[in-house]
């Protein structure tokens, strides 16, 4: 994705798991870490709209965290409906935080991203990060998957962005779990799960929404 991408394997709970990081031009604002969508679908940290979202961050100066979960690709370990994957973002996260930081960045907060199932992952490993201490940031959800899994409720600053025409995750259901926190959800006319043909859009809306 980026000349400057590192591919390694990092310690999960299962086991190794399989990480790329993507490093900015300087100055460097901080962490983002994405999210993948759902890896019994053919999801990993490779899928476009993932990418897309990296390239947003990197844009913005952050360093970005995309990583496999656990049974796909060289991550080890068995899907395990989301728990075991939580599990492993909120190791990652904090290992990211102190390991590609410098100390002067290590206290500012966290940008966290998903796609899909991903999103649904994110909520959560937000959630509890945020129990323990740590910094979270603006969260941004693509594509939540709301009529699949029980996303987390997320901080009303959350970017909730989500095709017009989606049938993976019917726009409906998206709109009834943001009404019952108050949340706004910014919806891409036309445009369905994959983003095909919108990547650019999605990543403009993300630089252009996400710092505020």
């Amino acid at each position: 994705m980026n000349p400057k991408t590192r591919h390694e394997l990092w310690n999960g709970q299962a086991g190794p798991i399989e990480v790329s990081i993507d490093e900015p031009a300087a100055p460097l604002r901080g962490l983002a870490v994405i999210a993948h969508p759902h890896p019994l679908f053919g999801g990993t940290k490779d899928n476009k709209v993932v990418q897309t979202l990296a390239r947003a961050f990197l844009q913005m100066g952050y360093v970005t965290l995309r990583f496999n979960f656990r049974g796909v690709g060289q991550s080890a370990g068995e899907h395990d409906n989301g728990q075991g994957e939580t599990d492993d973002l909120v190791q990652l996260t904090e290992l990211a935080r102190a390991t590609l930081l410098p100390a002067e960045l290590q206290n500012e907060p966290i940008a966290m991203a998903g796609f899909s199932f991903g999103a649904f992952v994110t909520s959560h490993g937000a959630q509890r990060l945020r129990e323990t201490g740590t910094n979270i940031g603006k969260l941004v959800l693509v594509g939540t998957a709301t009529s699949r899994f029980k996303v987390a409720a997320v901080p009303d600053n959350t970017l909730v962005i989500h095709g017009e025409v989606d049938d993976t995750v019917p726009l409906a259901d998206v709109l009834r779990w943001a009404g019952e926190q108050n949340l706004p959800v910014m919806v891409m006319p036309g445009v369905e799960h994959f983003f095909h043909g919108k990547l650019p859009q999605l990543k403009e809306l993300v630089v252009r929404y996400y710092p505020s």
